[in-house]
């Protein structure tokens, strides 16, 4: 009954989570521009088209895992003035100015006019090498594309800042036919990243030059993507608000709380699985000190485990050292060794004997 209960919740919520209002979307659009118009310092209404409007969702829970969801928008979200950057991979047979000479040309064939820069990954990893070098090539740039023959190379060679800033290249498949409608599609297009380590995440989905019909159709077309491209269960959108980088934040859809029964149920089942689990554990621990316990009372012995022998070794004989077998040598070796130094002696005598009997010439 719990399991229909909570599955029949979740579908009244996920039908409930589907829609948002239009009405409620373009007055609270209206609102925003209103107040960009206040801060502007000219007559028209958008001086500043670089001016970026982001959506901010809330979510229930945090995800378990991190995502980043493509959104594709009806309305290009970024401003001409705005400068793109492209990676690309080193040519064979080619140096590095040729591969730029290749690379424009293949864009302008293709008509992409989006791309200001091209950068060889030769040139990437010799002339921007040192940290200095990484700092103002981010700065000079809005956005950074990738060729995705090179993507995995890149992140050793552009360092930390890109990353921390969320502002690492989007991948472009450069050898596909469509290359100019793949290219405006991630340029003018949007992107959700997603993380674990909280509830609230954004994602920049008009600028201020945009009316506030294009602005409009741009959040709910965010909208849709977003909740139907989460991976979690159920209902997981708890609020969304529009805002620039200076303004407020103005809500846009507040969720339903009926699906707050249903949440709460999958909580208790999840705790009561648990409580169970902890309870067979401390079973079985019981039931095996119980049994030790009627072992040590009945007196019987508990079997143990005894070493196998091991296969003797036959007896090695001992070998008997060189001085003892001199020792037994028989004795007429040792005679003979004995013999020697006498007749050395005795000739050593002989040698003094003829010296002292030395002759002495007479004198006449």
């Amino acid at each position: 009954m719990r399991v229909a209960f909570t599955r029949e919740a979740d579908s009244m919520a996920e039908t409930a989570e589907v829609g948002i209002d239009r009405t409620q979307v373009k007055k609270a659009v209206q609102a925003l521009q209103a107040f960009l118009k206040t801060k502007s310092t000219g007559d028209s209404l958008f001086l500043d088209d670089t001016q970026q409007i982001s959506l901010l969702f809330t979510l229930w829970k945090i995800p378990p895992k991190a995502q980043t969801i493509r959104i594709p928008l009806p309305h290009g979200q970024r401003s001409d003035t705005e400068e793109v950057c492209l990676f690309t991979r080193d040519e064979p047979n080619m140096t590095s100015d040729q591969t730029i000479r290749f690379y424009k040309k293949l864009l302008a064939e293709k008509g992409v006019k989006n791309i200001t820069e091209v950068i060889p990954y030769k040139v990437l990893r010799t002339e921007y090498k040192p940290h200095e070098a990484k700092r103002r090539l981010l700065s000079n740039f809005d956005m950074f594309l990738s060729d995705d023959r090179v993507r995995r190379l890149l992140p050793s060679h552009l360092g930390k800042h890109f990353y921390l800033r969320k502002r690492e290249p989007l991948c472009v498949n450069m050898l596909s036919k469509n290359l100019a409608k793949d290219i405006s599609r991630v340029v003018q297009g949007s992107y959700l990243k997603v993380t674990n380590k909280g509830s609230c995440c954004m994602a920049r989905i008009a600028h201020a030059g945009m009316t506030a019909d294009e602005v409009t159709e741009n959040v709910e077309a965010a909208f849709q993507t977003v909740s139907t491209k989460l991976r979690t269960k159920g209902p997981v959108i708890k609020l969304v608000h529009i805002k620039t980088q200076m303004s407020v934040a103005l809500p846009l859809y507040t969720s339903n709380l009926n699906h707050l029964t249903a949440l709460d149920e999958d909580q208790k089942l999840t705790e009561t699985a648990k409580q169970e689990a902890a309870a067979k554990k401390l079973a079985k621990k019981n039931k095996k000190t119980e049994d030790v316990k009627k072992s040590e009372g009945t007196g019987e012995e508990i079997p143990q485990l005894v070493p196998m022998g091991t296969p003797s070794k036959k007896p090695k004989l001992e070998k008997t050292p060189k001085k003892k077998q001199l020792e037994k040598a028989p004795t007429t070796a040792g005679g003979k060794k004995g013999r020697k130094p006498q007749n050395k002696m005795n000739k050593k005598g002989g040698k003094g004997e003829s010296k002292g009997k030395r002759r002495v010439p007479k004198l006449k």
